[in-house]
């Protein structure tokens, strides 16, 4: 799996080597005294099997390839994982490098292990169009892997912590690739379950690599302000060790320094000088119970003065990744900004250790459930948007977003607490609630106040977001969410709904074309007509009735052309056409009266599109051109848009009438001249108001010394009628001079 791939040799290249590798595997088990001595036992036995796998392989440094998978066991014995997640770590390449397969796993080290290893393993053996793509389902099933059991992520994060430890060994060509990919994803991952060591670590091996020249500068600046500084930190510490002292509180203080990448991101960020940053040291307070640590804040408090805007509570509001602890910035002897964080000892494991200090509480307390659920919220949101995305880069960039480390946190109308992603919105909230009160979602409140779905939410929000019973997603909500889970949930509700409502079209109008043919109903489903539909199914290329019904409600299929087939078909096992319908639905396809056309009243979805070059409304004479995977698109007869496709297209144009019951108001464009001057556009919209119509756009001529100005609405309206009435209103305005109906071309 790692970064750095085996050379194989034909042998051993020393006994030298030989006992490195031994003495690494003796240095490994003196971190195992947590485990039972069977658990031991089968962590020895997969060693022996993974040197036994490695046996001539080395890695770049001339090391035995084996000296990998110890080291990350090591790291994961760290985190005093299980048996089963040692057994894994060390067994992690065995699959990709050695041939080994799955079966074999399970057979001699049972199939939790072996799903673990096959979690970590890449899919060498499936052909991708491009080495993103590659990666992307790498990664994809990784992190499927991860949400089913998280030490598939520790293990894998790990690994990538020892690989760049050593990547130094590697030709400096590839240190740019993998450091970027690093940085771009191990490290938020980490970040995001709470590993922070592993972050801090993995960013500034990343930070070492990619920079090499300015790693090195800001090491050697950051090493002579440490000289400078020495003393006062030394006094710094003094006086506080003696101030809690006297205050008669335990504490355990660590110094603490930011790393290198910390350090060169806020000079990047802030645009500052290494001078410039100030708070590059600090201290941890180690402490006893929690409200010791608001005891230590006011001891500190009292010793320095505070900066303001500088204190955080994350014992009250963790964050997003169960981090707790204090903040405060305060200025120490000589002016100096010294950072103090105060958390008790648990609080220190999960600050360092995330999601692992589960398995390090269990290591003391088996009982024990603290932080079990840290991060889980996030891995099973994974699980959820795989079940509506199948493709892997788009499932990668849902994941990405939710990577980025900042959040926000706000309330509930129930004062419960919700973490969300700096820069989510109303919609985001909804869809963490839950999906179906996000689909749901018509209108919010924030802080008691009416605000847009779009609103990005600040910390300490209440949210109020108010559902309809009828709705469905809206597809500009793309443009504006901010969390992987919401986009996922509304992609896959639009493609299903689009699905659903083309294959209902679909279904209309193969009915239409068969009825032309002299078939009076489409033939259904059951066991009668299984036969004729599997060689329509094979004519089509289609893998099922509803993947045909939807190709033909999408325009992929022409429906006559299909019913021509079946009714063959019908006639062969011998069904008679009706000769009376074939010749009453032929011939008055294009009379007002066709029982052959589509009709339409409002309610089609997407499946059918009302032509924006013309605005179709009811009583104009329509026709219905056939996109190519876009449905049906309405145009009215005269629309010159339509007769040049049919001139060029024409077996693509279907029949159209509109239904006696319409559910929805349609949109056209009403072109008016009025008189130039102050008010007008107010009188015409209040002309329009009157006369019962929503004006969706307006557009005006730019200011000009001409006595009139041309106006052009969109207006929604019912049918002709209502626009008939519309214009006769607008007539009557004072400072209307004309009006018409705007067609293609004006």
């Amino acid at each position: 799996m790692g970064a750095l791939q085996p050379t194989v040799m034909n042998a051993r290249s020393s006994p030298a080597a030989a006992n490195a590798a031994a003495a690494s595997f003796a240095a490994l088990t003196a971190k195992l005294g947590y485990l039972s001595r069977s658990d031991v036992e089968l962590v020895r036995k997969a060693y022996r099997f993974a040197d036994e796998a490695h046996l001539g392989q080395l890695r770049s440094s001339g090391e035995p390839y084996i000296t990998h998978p110890i080291a990350v066991a090591a790291q994961c014995a760290d985190w005093k994982l299980d048996a089963q997640a040692l057994m894994a770590a060390l067994l992690h390449d065995a699959i990709e490098d050695c041939g080994v397969s799955k079966p074999e796993l399970i057979e001699r080290f049972g199939a939790p292990v072996a799903e673990l290893v096959d979690g970590l393993t890449k899919l060498e053996k499936l052909a991708f169009n491009t080495r993103e793509e590659n990666q992307a389902e790498s990664f994809r099933k990784m992190l499927l892997a991860m949400a089913r059991d998280v030490r598939v992520i520790l293990i894998k994060l790990a690994d990538r912590t020892h690989n760049m430890r050593t990547l130094g060994d590697l030709p400096r060509a590839k240190w740019g690739r993998i450091a970027n990919e690093t940085l771009d994803i191990y490290a938020p991952i980490a970040h995001r379950l709470g590993l922070n060591a592993t972050y801090r670590e993995l960013q500034d091996l990343s930070f070492r690599h990619l920079h090499p020249w300015r790693y090195a500068t800001l090491s050697k600046a950051l090493s002579r302000s440490r000289g400078r500084r020495r003393d006062v930190i030394r006094r710094a510490q003094n006086e506080v060790e003696a101030a809690f002292a006297a205050a008669g509180i335990q504490v355990r203080i660590d110094g603490r320094e930011k790393t290198l990448f910390s350090i060169y991101r806020k000079m990047n960020d802030k645009h500052l000088s290494f001078a410039q940053v100030t708070d590059i040291y600090g201290f941890r307070v180690i402490v006893d119970q929690v409200t010791a640590c608001y005891t230590a804040l006011g001891v500190l408090h009292q010793l320095y003065k505070p900066l303001p805007g500088k204190f955080k509570d994350y014992i009250a509001i963790p964050k997003i990744n169960g981090y707790q602890s204090l903040h405060t910035t305060l200025i120490g002897p000589f002016g100096t900004n010294i950072e103090f964080q105060m958390r008790t000892e648990a609080m220190h494991v999960v600050a360092e250790s995330g999601v692992a200090a589960h398995w390090l509480y269990k290591a003391v307390d088996p009982l024990g459930d603290t932080s079990q659920n840290l991060g889980t919220q996030w891995l099973q949101s994974l699980l959820d948007i795989q079940h509506e995305t199948r493709d892997a880069s788009e499932f990668w960039d849902h994941i990405k977003i939710d990577l980025f480390p900042d959040a926000v946190y706000v309330f509930t109308p129930k004062s419960q607490i919700m973490a969300m992603p700096r820069g989510a919105t109303v919609v985001d909230f909804a869809y963490t609630i839950h999906s179906d009160i996000g689909h749901r979602t018509v209108a919010a409140k924030i802080n008691s106040e009416q605000v847009p779905l779009r609103t990005e939410l600040r910390n300490g929000d209440v949210v109020e977001v108010i559902t309809g019973s009828v709705v469905s997603p809206n597809p500009g909500w793309l443009g504006f969410v901010r969390t992987g889970r919401a986009r996922s949930k509304i992609r896959h509700h639009l493609k299903t709904m689009a699905l659903t409502e083309s294959r209902d079209l679909g279904e209309k109008m193969l009915a239409q074309a068969l009825r032309a043919e002299g078939i009076e109903q489409l033939p259904s489903e059951d066991e009668a007509f299984r036969s004729l539909w599997d060689r329509t199914l094979r004519f089509s290329g289609n893998r099922s009735r509803a993947d045909l019904l939807t190709d033909i409600g999408l325009g992929k299929r022409i429906a006559s052309i299909v019913a021509k087939r079946m009714a063959s078909l019908l006639i062969e096992s011998g069904t008679k056409p009706d000769a009376l319908l074939m010749s009453r639905e032929r011939f008055t396809a294009h009379e007002s009266v066709s029982q052959a056309a589509l009709l339409l009243d409002g309610s089609e979805g997407s499946s059918v599109q009302f032509a924006s070059c013309c605005h179709p409304i009811p009583g104009d004479d329509i026709v219905g051109y056939l996109g190519h995977g876009e449905g049906v698109v309405v145009h009215t007869e005269d629309c010159s848009v339509a007769q040049r496709l049919q001139h060029r297209d024409s077996e693509r144009f279907i029949a159209v009438a509109w239904s006696d019951e319409l559910t929805r108001t349609f949109e056209t464009d009403l072109l008016l001249t009025v008189t130039a001057g102050k008010g007008v556009l107010a009188r015409v919209a209040s002309a329009l108001a009157g006369a019962e119509v929503n004006i969706t756009h307006v557009q005006m001529q730019p200011e000009s010394v001409q006595a009139t100005t041309e106006l052009r609405f969109t207006i929604a309206v019912e049918d002709r009628i209502h626009l008939a009435r519309v214009i006769r209103s607008l007539k009557r305005t004072p400072a209307v001079l004309r009006v018409q109906r705007a067609k293609p071309g004006h």
